[in-house]
Order: C-alpha cells, then structure tokens, then sequence
C-alpha cells in the first residue's frame, strides 16, 4: 500500500514540474515616457500634457487612444506595463449620478482588464469601492493596488494631496503575430458634473512593451 502511495506522489511532483515554463528570452522593444513628444502610430484626440512636473499622454475624460506597433521579432508572449494616472473624483462601482467609473485596456481584440477605480475617501459611513484590481464588479477599497495614492487632484482637486492615484498595470498575453495594438479607454458616468473632464480624467505616464520567449 506504501509503495502505490509513493508512485501516485512521485507522478504528481513529476506532473507538476512537467508543466513549468521556461523562459528563454525577455526583450523590451517599445517604451515611450513621452518626454519627447514622440507619438507615432498613436491614434488619439489627445496629446502631450504635464502632471505635477512629468510629462504625460492625456487628459483622457470618455475618451481613448490606441497606438500600434509593427515589425516585432520572433516571440511567443507579450507584455505591456502601462503607468496610470486617475484624476480627482473617480467613483468607482458607484452607481447614477456619479458612476460607474470603468477602465478599459485591450491588446489587440482581447480585453485584458474591465475595471472601475476610486479615489473616494473611505470611512465606516462612506466609502465607493472600486474592482481593480480584477474586473467590475468586484469590490475592493479605494486605491487597492496603487502604487501611489496620496498625489495632488489636476482639476476639480488640484493641488490637493490624495486626489490622484498611480498605478502600474502589466498584462502578459500569448501572442505571436509580427504587430500588437494596444488600446486603452474608459466610459465615465457624470451626470452631477458641469466640467466633466475637470470632475475626474486620466493620463499615462509610461507605456513599455516586452516580448517574451517561453517553452
């Protein structure tokens, strides 16, 4: 009986080892922090802006852009690490007037994140909970997952610590094809807001893309 027991442990570990991926090859081969006003192959309505000193791409407000990359060597993965700025008063999974507040990002035609964020206080009688870090509608704290929090508002809050909120959101796909379209947007609901993109908008910081090779 000892012996099956053993056998049946030793077909498990050797399972389980059977399945582990090897990565042969990393390569970053686009990063844009757009300090140099660099925005080619970018389709947006928006352009370059400055955020408390650093340069960004947006302010984005029920709106978007999409960049596509061409020409990408040999690989079988890809990563893309966005760095996210959420203006002033993101209301999370709230509903009508104010809400919800969700954030798109798809590579190529997969979406990879369906989220809402906030930037609400949150006490025992008040809080607007957000989904990210997963998909709506899940529901965590607000600025679960920052990297920063406590930054000054741009608009409705600005110069007021707290009211902006940095993320660092990276999603790795599998994906081979000799170009990636990137594609980030979000659908805001303000119907309590006369200045909506002032009420609360986006900006990004950094886009960086990897591509891997894994067996």
């Amino acid at each position: 009986m000892k012996s099956l027991k053993f056998l049946a442990f030793g077909l498990l570990i050797t399972a389980f080892f059977s399945c582990q991926q090897e990565l042969l090859e990393e390569q970053t081969i686009y990063s844009n922090d757009f300090t140099t006003g660099n925005l080619e192959e970018f389709i947006t309505q928006r352009g370059i802006d400055f955020y408390n000193g650093d340069s960004v791409l947006g302010f984005f407000n029920n709106e978007g852009f999409s960049v596509k990359l061409r020409n990408l060597p040999s690989h079988n993965m890809v990563r893309v690490t966005i760095d996210l700025y959420l203006h002033d008063s993101w209301d999370g999974n709230s509903q009508d007037p104010g809400g919800p507040d969700i954030w798109r990002m798809f590579l190529d035609e997969q979406e990879v994140l369906n989220t809402t964020f906030s930037n609400s206080p949150c006490e025992s009688a008040y809080c607007l909970y957000q989904s990210y870090p997963e998909n709506y509608v899940r529901q965590f704290v607000p600025k679960t997952g920052a990297v920063r929090g406590n930054l000054p508002g741009r608009c409705q809050y600005a110069g007021i610590p707290n009211w902006t909120s940095h993320y660092r959101i990276s999603k790795l796909i599998s994906h081979n094809n000799s170009t990636l379209t990137i594609s980030c947007l979000d659908e805001l609901v303000q119907w309590n807001a006369e200045d909506q993109r002032c009420d609360e908008s986006w900006s990004v910081n950094k886009i960086e893309v990897s591509v891997l090779n894994i067996r």
